[in-house]
C-alpha cells in the first residue's frame, strides 16, 4: 500500500513512507510479558531476536517519525523501516545471543 500510494501522489510532491517499530518498551507489552512468563523472559527473548539486544525506546520511533516528516527524507517514498527498529525482515541474528 505504502509503495502503491507513492507511486501515485510522487508527481505532486507527496510522500508516502511508513514506520514499522517492532517491541518497544510500553505498556502494550504486558500481553506478551504475561505469555513469556514474565518481564525477564520477555527480555532475554528481546536480547537474542533484536540486533541491538534491547527494546526500542518511544524517543527512538518519535526521531524516526521527525525524519521521514523531515526534508532530510525529501527523495524518499514508497519505503517502510522496519529493518531499523525491528527485526521483522532479519535473518541475520546476533552471533553472542
Amino acid at each position: 500500500m505504502t509503495r502503491q500510494m507513492a507511486a501515485d501522489y510522487a508527481k505532486e510532491n507527496i510522500r508516502f513512507n511508513a514506520l514499522c517499530p517492532g517491541f518497544i518498551d510500553t505498556p502494550f507489552n504486558r500481553g506478551f510479558e504475561v505469555q513469556m512468563g514474565g518481564r525477564e523472559k520477555l527480555e532475554e527473548h528481546i536480547a537474542g531476536a533484536i540486533p541491538m539486544g534491547r527494546f526500542g525506546t518511544a524517543e527512538e520511533i518519535a526521531d524516526g517519525i521527525v525524519f521521514l516528516a523531515s526534508d532530510r527524507s525529501s527523495f524518499m517514498t514508497g519505503h517502510a523501516l522496519p529493518d531499523i527498529f525491528s527485526s521483522d525482515q532479519l535473518s541475520i541474528r546476533r552471533s553472542d545471543a
